[in-house]
């Protein structure tokens, strides 16, 4: 689309996790990452108001908008449900985003992390259409979303504000076919409503780069890039993804990103092959064997809607990864309008249709005991 022709190359720099020392962002390495970055050619740059306890934003100040004219660079900033209440809170907070980052306009303005809830207060407040006048107004080049819900949600959500511009998806090869991220399912979305994509959590909070030792071995026969070079890639494999975000912490990860992004190629047959392989091992260590056939949902009508496949994917994702997205999956997105495991009245009717022949009052336990 002609429109986001700005944004120079299909890699961004997400500043969620800028070098730290001593509880404060490391401005000399984030001025060497910022340097290094826009010298290779790259110009996409995002943040949020609450990244870093609100340092993100002064910190690109301090290491990007004050040192590079604005035409250098593509800024992104989001507005997030916890900073304001009601419509009239909208416009202020807005401003005050602009002085922390120190420019007159931003180039994207995301409605940040949108699910059912989320959406309804948005709504409510009348958020979008503040958002759609800021453009009006010079004050936003572009609007759009970054999103953390079913497909469903944002089939629902781009189908009442068609100008929505651009969606932001949690999208990596291990959630690609995840029952409670539906990565694939998002992003076909995407494509049904003809929107560009944006890609954070490509690597999956670092979790695809210490990979367990069996999946190891699997990229290592590849004799290729780092483990993030085959994460990444994959997710700027697809052609709708506009720019896949990484939240690099030090100069090492800016270089490694950069020398195979620089001249980006897609994953091949083989590598393609191969992350899927990764993807078997991952699946082989689920701490709850469910294939997600949906059957004890589908067949049998649970009297308190919990979405028992969908609860154990956030229990396998917490238990295998360390996950520290698992939780708000399991609580604003699978348990939002549902039902929790400790919902679970022991009816037994799930497990008389499971094909797996899962205990499943006893995990719905577990996962309670980890969520709940």
């Amino acid at each position: 689309m002609e429109q986001f022709e700005q944004i120079k190359k299909n890699f961004g720099f997400g500043c969620m996790r800028l070098p730290m020392k001593d509880g404060e962002v490391d401005i000399e390495e984030t001025n060497r990452m910022v340097d290094y970055f826009i010298a290779h050619g790259f110009n996409y740059f995002d943040t949020a108001h609450g990244y870093i306890g609100g340092k993100s934003e002064k910190a690109l100040k301090e290491c990007l908008t004050s040192r590079y004219p604005r035409e250098a660079y593509i800024l992104t900033d989001k507005l997030t449900a916890s900073y304001f209440r009601k419509e009239e809170e909208i416009r202020p907070l807005f401003e005050q985003q602009l002085e922390a980052c120190g420019v007159e306009y931003f180039d994207f303005y995301l409605m940040h992390a949108q699910n059912a809830k989320i959406f309804e207060k948005f709504k409510s407040c009348r958020a979008y259409e503040t958002a759609f006048a800021l453009k009006k107004e010079g004050k936003v080049k572009h609007v759009g979303i970054s999103f953390h819900d079913k497909a469903s949600v944002l089939d629902q959500i781009l189908t009442e504000y068609p100008e929505i511009e651009i969606v932001q998806i949690q999208f990596n090869y291990l959630d690609y076919e995840s029952a409670s991220v539906e990565s694939r399912k998002v992003y076909e979305v995407c494509e049904k409503h003809d929107k560009l994509v944006l890609v954070m959590e490509p690597v999956k909070g670092g979790n695809l780069i210490r990979l367990p030792e069996d999946a190891q071995k699997i990229l290592d026969e590849l004799h290729g890039g780092s483990n993030a070079s085959y994460a990444i890639r994959f997710a700027a494999s697809f052609p709708n993804m506009r720019v896949v975000l990484s939240g690099m912490s030090n100069m090492e990860q800016m270089m490694d990103n950069v020398s195979f992004m620089e001249d980006f190629r897609p994953l091949d047959e083989a590598e393609m092959h191969a992350v899927k392989k990764v993807c078997d091992v991952f699946h082989s260590m689920n701490m709850i064997p469910c294939t997600s056939c949906r059957y004890c949902i589908e067949e049998s009508t649970c009297p308190k809607r919990i979405l028992i496949p969908d609860v154990f994917s956030a229990y396998n994702t917490k238990h295998i990864f360390n996950d520290w997205n698992a939780p708000f999956y399991y609580n604003d997105v699978v348990t939002a309008n549902n039902g929790k495991a400790s919902e679970c009245i022991k009816c037994g009717k799930c497990e008389r249709v499971c094909p797996q022949h899962l205990p499943i009052r006893k995990l719905l336990e577990q996962v309670s005991k980890e969520f709940d």
